[in-house]
């Protein structure tokens, strides 16, 4: 049987961010020949959020590799029990369980970058100096453009995060874990990538290694990917 075309990739983003933070690897999954999409949805509140995804793979064409950085590691695990998702990886994030908001996961390891977080007018705002822990590895120029164009979540935003199910149970994930990461705790990340039972591939890089690493981010999403198209033919010749 030949293989068939390559699988679809969905970027989810975290807070303090939007789809744009995926320009370094877009262009290259484009050019290897993969539909791709960054989903832009509100941060306004998590069920609009997963909705948007939702919107967002009824405009795609299946098999869909979902990528969620940082809080979008939310977003895809609620939207990733579609059955047009064939896998998923998580960048930097957070991967709740049923019963669990993405607050609790932060509860259990604090990190540093909440420390120069400002709310205001119902808003998380990072404060200037907070892109040392955001993404202390770019360069200053880029690390002021981070800061010029971060886009605030509403302030209850984690504590409302709940999933119905687990994908990450029942269908192929990577976790790209972020060594030196002052926004979601590495050791956090040890701690969800391992119960996920993720192939986990480890990176000496800020919270944004799709920035700093790109390289290292288009590795792990080519071979998720063809790895998820791979299995897909398998179960179709064995039917």
């Amino acid at each position: 049987m030949t293989s068939q075309r390559k699988a679809t990739i969905v970027f989810c983003h975290g807070i303090w961010a939007d789809g744009s933070c995926f320009s370094k690897v877009i262009p290259a999954l484009q050019a290897d020949g993969h539909e791709v999409i960054a989903v832009q949805y509100s941060l306004e509140s998590f069920e609009e959020d997963v909705a948007m995804v939702k919107h967002t793979l009824n405009r795609v064409s299946s098999p869909v590799l979902l990528v969620g950085h940082s809080y979008g590691g939310a977003t895809i695990t609620a939207s990733g029990v579609d059955e047009r998702v064939a896998g998923l990886v998580y960048i930097g994030a957070v991967a709740p369980d049923v019963g669990e908001t993405v607050q609790d996961q932060l509860n259990k390891y604090p990190s540093d970058i909440f420390s120069r977080v400002e709310v205001a007018d119902g808003y998380a705002w990072m404060l200037p100096n907070a892109t040392e822990f955001f993404c202390g590895d770019l360069s200053e120029q880029e690390q002021k453009l981070v800061w010029a164009t971060h886009f605030p979540p509403h302030a209850d935003l984690f504590t409302r995060c709940a999933v119905q199910r687990t994908p990450w149970k029942s269908k192929p994930s990577w976790y790209i874990l972020c060594l030196q990461d002052h926004t979601v705790h590495p050791d956090l990340q040890r701690w969800v990538s391992k119960r996920m039972g993720a192939t986990v591939i480890e990176v000496e890089s800020s919270h944004v290694p799709m920035l700093s690493k790109p390289d290292v981010v288009l590795d792990v999403i080519r071979k998720a990917a063809a790895a998820v198209m791979e299995k897909k033919d398998t179960l179709a010749y064995s039917s």
